[in-house]
């Protein structure tokens, strides 16, 4: 068991959402400026009371959860499930900043904390990992995540405990990645949009799940959604800026014509106005329904200046490989 306590960061799915789950490409990156790590409350700190017993309550119930897999001997891993209890007892609860139903990781961050302090022999997230190890990890991370989401891939909590850049070129590839090349663009740019309110992904996940039981939508999943996303990703990973923003501009269409439930209704014009401009083009932070929304700009100031009404924040790509 580790005992030290270790931040885990939030993480933004640039690509790939709900498309992993039919077994397209995705591309994950850490998102630094959130974070959260296992500690124990100070009583002397009355300040924090209200956060601690809701924290502390969703920690408990998450043991019972595990617990209740050991016991039927389903664990994917093995975890100190004793000394977890006797933590939870003494105080324990998941100190986090990163916002809940908004798509950038808050339950990946608290799985990916759980299991590094309390599996026994985990992966050690400081060293590079080999496809084995990303697949052994995503496993374990889908099975503990899917405890918040009804169904989870695991790859927000693979990001938020390397903290590196994730590229799922399928379900059962993922690696490690740099992505020096767009990030080197000085006008392009990345930024997220506070909807004001968050999502709730497992009613969204089930409603596509739902929806990929129809016939034609799920056609339109392979044959539009799924090589948009790709493209998008690869010419991303190369810094092929103009063919990026073109799969961008398709992949935003898409989304618009076919996703309309999981977008905010007051955001539905905000998203025609960037296709219709190009000045910017939106899709989905994650499940969609609220929280952010993830936008993309051949010219980041300008785009900005078209959404100076909305909470508009920039996604720094300074990543190291």
């Amino acid at each position: 068991m580790n005992t030290i306590e270790r931040d885990f960061y939030a993480k933004i799915l640039l690509f790939g959402e709900y498309g992993v789950i039919c077994n397209s490409m995705g591309l994950s990156i850490p998102y630094l400026e959130f974070k959260g790590k296992l500690t124990f409350f100070d009583s002397n700190n009355t300040e924090n009371a209200e956060f601690f017993e809701k924290s502390s309550s969703s920690l408990k119930n998450f043991y019972k959860y595990l617990l209740k897999l050991s016991d039927k001997e389903e664990l994917k891993t093995k975890f100190d499930l004793k000394q977890f209890e006797s933590d939870l007892a003494k105080g324990l609860y998941f100190d986090s900043n990163i916002p809940q139903g908004f798509g950038i990781g808050s339950s990946g961050a608290l799985v990916a904390a759980v299991y590094y302090r309390y599996a026994i022999k985990p992966v050690s997230p400081e060293i590079a990992l080999s496809k084995r190890d990303m697949r052994r990890l995503k496993d374990i991370f889908a099975q503990m995540e899917s405890y918040f989401h009804g169904k989870s891939s695991g790859l927000d909590a693979i990001n938020c405990y390397l903290s590196r850049p994730i590229l799922i070129n399928n379900i059962t590839d993922i690696s490690e990645i740099g992505l020096k090349e767009f990030a080197s663009n000085e006008k392009s740019g990345i930024f997220l949009i506070n909807t004001g309110n968050p999502g709730n992904t497992g009613p969204m996940v089930n409603y596509f799940l739902e929806q990929c039981k129809n016939e034609k939508f799920y056609s339109t999943i392979q044959k539009e959604l799924i090589p948009a996303n790709d493209s998008c990703i690869k010419s991303f990973i190369k810094g092929e800026i103009y063919d990026f923003y073109v799969s961008v501009k398709t992949l935003s269409k898409y989304l618009l014509h076919h996703f309309g439930p999981m977008i905010p209704d007051p955001f539905i014009e905000v998203w025609k106005k960037g296709l219709e401009t190009s000045a910017y083009y939106l899709k989905l932070c994650g499940s969609g329904g609220g929280g952010y929304l993830l936008g993309f700009a051949r010219d980041l100031e300008y785009a900005k200046e078209e959404l100076e009404k909305l909470q508009v924040k920039i996604i720094p790509l300074a990543v190291k490989k």
